[in-house]
């Protein structure tokens, strides 16, 4: 059995699918899921990773563990996954970790744990999602309006669904034992570019609006910790060369092309309409 922590966000909620698609029997763990929130014959915990103690529960009979960046005790969740009897982690981190380490220590927090733990290891670092563009799905359905920084910076966003594939890739084949692999897109995107997409997908012109850094950064900052606000303005405003050029690795462990952004909106776009 393999357990899945954050079920229910985006990459979570694919992996649960792709494992039991695959007849591998999964434990979705989540804050609030339920049994409702998952496909038939998978087991649903509400758990928190910011308190260890409450995981026992949800791992016990597992062999493997998907695991998020998230509270502030890797070590305190990663002795609940020994003790449970899992043997293998597969931690999902942020690209940043390797671009801009002194923003990104949370993660590189969580990266050094699961590496010193003794079990066997794979670590995802991902960049940006193609999901971030959900932020823009309340104002496209209402004006046809996106807004964002840095209209024509491009990065090469990736599919959560890509990352789903290669952590259901790592939990299950010893081959990426050991492994640190980056996860982009395919190329480049930018803001005015992906609006565009989701505009091609509604079959509908959708207005792109180019936001200051100042404007950003006051919304950012409402829902995210201010120095996350200024490590995310900085990628997107600023990538390095590393940040801006597609990464091998997807293609790698999938055996092909990573998906594009057009075709995540193509199949999102519901969500928009």
């Amino acid at each position: 059995m393999f357990v899945v922590t954050g079920a229910s966000g985006n990459v979570g909620r694919a992996l649960v699918r792709m494992l039991t698609e695959a007849g591998v029997p999964v434990t979705a763990v989540a804050r609030h899921i339920t049994a409702a929130d998952v496909p038939p014959g998978v087991r649903a915990v509400a758990a928190d990773l910011a308190e260890p103690a409450g995981l026992r529960t949800a791992f016990d009979g597992a062999e493997a563990l998907f695991l998020l960046v998230a509270g502030e005790d890797p070590d305190g969740v990663l002795d609940a996954a020994k003790s449970a009897g899992i043997r293998r982690v597969v931690l999902l981190s942020s690209q940043g970790v390797g671009t801009r380490p002194a923003a990104y220590r949370h993660p590189a927090v969580f990266e050094r744990a699961v590496r010193e733990s003794g079990l066997d290891w794979t670590v995802l670092r991902s960049g940006g999602m193609a999901t971030n563009a959900f932020a823009w799905a309340e104002s496209i359905r209402a004006r046809r309006e996106a807004a964002a920084p840095f209209g024509d910076v491009g990065l090469p966003f990736v599919d959560p669904d890509d990352v789903a594939a290669v952590a259901a890739a790592a939990l299950r084949q010893d081959t990426h034992l050991g492994a640190t692999y980056t996860l982009t897109g395919p190329a480049p995107t930018t803001p005015r570019e992906r609006a565009a997409a989701i505009a091609a997908a509604l079959g509908e012109p959708v207005r792109f609006t180019e936001q200051t850094r100042a404007q950003a950064h006051e919304l950012m900052a409402r829902f995210m910790p201010l120095p996350v606000v200024e490590g995310t303005l900085a990628i997107l405003g600023e990538p390095t060369d590393a940040e801006r050029q597609p990464g091998p690795d997807v293609a790698r462990v999938l055996g092909r092309a990573p998906g594009t952004f057009a075709a995540w909106a193509e199949r999102n776009a519901a969500a928009f309409r």
